[in-house]
């Protein structure tokens, strides 16, 4: 395969994953914003969010303080914000464009028709009027388009780049996520919590979590009792049965690695491999000893180095 054409599968699956994960934090979020709570800590909820895109910057230099309003606006259908629903979906489109040669009818007709029903939907007003159900349909159209492509391409190399970007994508997802949740409540050892909660929020706070990944009924299945952090935290990093599991994305990336392994990407491989291992054989006692939080920058990091690796071996 043209290393050109690699690179807009992958990223067209990258981005219409992005639009996914960021419409399913969006969504938890914003349902969390109806229960009673503080100001100060509704506030703290829509601050995260912005940390874990990266975006608090250039939020804070545009619009100042926070507000619930303008934060959905900001990411959702801001052309300036590079991570906005908007533009990850309008990338997802134009990869596919350059592509509609490697891809079914069906494929290309879906993201593109996502594209265009998620501008009319905001000319529509609807993220001002029912924020909740656009971020449902975004999640829908993002299962659509995973649906088609299985359900209609060839399972070729082509195929194998698009699952590579989406769960790469996906592992960046949930490891930003879980260490801005996670530290929001609990902090690192030794360290006093950024937030007091009591049980009840504490609850709600990591049933949220669960929800943003759909891991709530998951969580129940797997553990069979309270809702404790540390069990989040395994299941959302060491848990190769769970879909949105770092494990489980290790796990999908090097099986598709291996599939479309050429002279040069041996190392790449060693080191895909090596991170699922440490994930397959890895104690979550021993990653919350250590610290949560250096444990998962230390893995973004490694993804961020792998996802260079398969550019340059593959992309270029």
């Amino acid at each position: 395969m043209l290393s050109r054409t690699a690179d807009h599968l992958f990223w067209q699956s990258r981005y219409m994953e992005r639009a996914e994960n960021t419409a399913r934090l969006l969504d938890v979020n914003y349902q969390a914003a109806l229960l009673p709570q503080t100001p100060e800590v509704a506030m703290a909820g829509w601050r995260s969010l912005l940390s874990l895109f990266e975006l608090l910057p250039a939020y804070t230099a545009r619009y100042g303080e926070i507000d619930a309003r303008r934060v959905q606006e900001f990411i959702v259908a801001d052309e300036t914000s590079p991570s906005s629903i908007l533009n990850s979906l309008r990338a997802a489109r134009e990869n596919a464009r350059a592509v509609r040669g490697t891809l079914t009818t069906e494929v290309w007709e879906t993201t593109n028709q996502t594209w265009i029903e998620f501008r009319a939907l905001l000319k529509s007003g609807l993220l001002a009027r029912d924020p909740a159900e656009l971020f449902e349909w975004v999640k829908l159209r993002s299962h659509l388009a995973r649906g088609v492509t299985l359900g209609t391409m060839l399972q070729d190399e082509a195929v194998d780049f698009l699952r590579i970007g989406s769960y790469l994508e996906r592992a960046d997802n949930t490891a930003r996520m879980l260490d801005v949740k996670f530290h929001a409540v609990v902090g690192e050892p030794r360290e006093e919590p950024v937030l007091r909660r009591d049980p009840a929020a504490e609850f709600y706070h990591w049933s949220s979590v669960l929800r943003s990944v759909s891991g709530f009924e998951v969580y129940r299945k797997a553990y069979s009792n309270v809702i404790v952090p540390e069990k989040v935290a395994e299941l959302l990093i060491l848990n190769g049965a769970m879909p949105r599991s770092l494990a489980h994305c290790m796990g999908r990336v090097l099986h598709s690695l291996r599939r479309v392994a050429n002279d040069q990407s041996d190392e790449t491989l060693r080191q895909a491999g090596k991170l699922k291992a440490e994930l397959d054989y890895g104690r979550i006692n021993e990653i919350m000893a250590n610290g949560l939080h250096a444990y998962l920058t230390q893995f973004l990091e490694r993804v961020g180095d792998l996802g260079g690796d398969i550019s340059r071996d593959f992309l270029i």
